[in-house]
């Protein structure tokens, strides 16, 4: 099967690159199922159920979030109906669920949605419930297992990885919206530490950039938002996963303002 993965959107602009391009991109790049993280969709912070219908109309399969998930309250109902995943790590009762299992081409995926610690809200340990989840999947059978990882640091995603490879299909690290430079297959598991924000790309993580230069220069709060009208970009991964190993993956970086498409692939190491 050939997955997708789309970075945070971040509002409107994320939300515009995604429906002038991903329907073409899904028919050329031969694309069985589409995953994005949308818990920057809508104005930047959280997600409404207008945007979420129209974010699948577009093409998207299946939603992750992370911290940000619970920002438009209007969501939280449809976690239960709706094929939008919040973090697994949150405790029993919360709403919603944090993983979910898929029958894509005549095999299943599951698709698991994590959230780190560090500089996040109180959740349960990621790392321990990745690892009960992993081994109950196996267990059952489900070989392909894709994580988006919604975490700040760099050491979490690693380890996350580190400790998962050979087990799970992918890691792929969401949260800080700055794409990084090491995608890369192990051990038939593949990683990438951030895919990158898909959104505006002209100033500081999807957001004016007036409100984070006033807050350095002052220690003082100040109201992010989303230009209405900014340079975008979207970014996304796209994996080849058979029997739980993922064969080959590259990443896509697709300008608003540009005809060619910027492709990398992912670097194969044996340890």
């Amino acid at each position: 099967m050939r997955v997708a993965f789309i970075g945070d959107i971040v509002g409107r602009p994320g939300r515009d690159i995604i429906k002038d391009n991903l329907k073409k991109m899904r028919v050329d790049e031969k694309i069985d199922f589409v995953i994005a993280n949308c818990e920057n969709a809508s104005h930047g912070f959280g997600l409404t159920s207008k945007n979420a219908n129209e974010l699948f109309s577009y093409g998207i399969d299946i939603l992750t979030g992370g911290n940000h998930t619970w920002d438009k309250k209007e969501i939280i109902p449809l976690l239960d109906t709706m094929p939008i995943l919040r973090p697994l790590n949150y405790p029993d009762g919360v709403a919603g669920n944090g993983i979910k299992i898929i029958q894509v081409k005549d095999e299943q995926l599951a698709v698991i949605n994590l959230m780190g610690m560090y500089g996040m809200p109180q959740v349960l340990n990621p790392f321990t419930c990745a690892k009960d989840i992993v081994n109950r999947l196996l267990d059952e059978g489900v070989k392909n297992i894709f994580i988006d990882f919604h975490a700040e640091t760099t050491s979490e995603k690693r380890t996350m990885f580190e400790m998962l490879k050979g087990k799970i299909s992918v890691v792929v690290g969401t949260h800080t919206h700055v794409g990084t430079d090491d995608l890369m297959i192990q051990n038939g598991s593949c990683f990438l530490t951030d895919i990158g924000l898909t959104g505006c790309r002209d100033n500081v993580i999807g957001m004016e950039s007036s409100a984070p230069i006033y807050r350095f220069l002052t220690g003082l709060p100040a109201k992010f938002d989303v230009p209405d009208k900014c340079k975008k970009i979207l970014q996304m991964l796209i994996v080849d996963i058979e029997d739980g190993i993922c064969l080959n993956a590259f990443k896509l970086k697709k300008y608003c303002n540009k005809d060619e498409v910027i492709k990398t692939d992912a670097i194969f190491e044996q340890f």
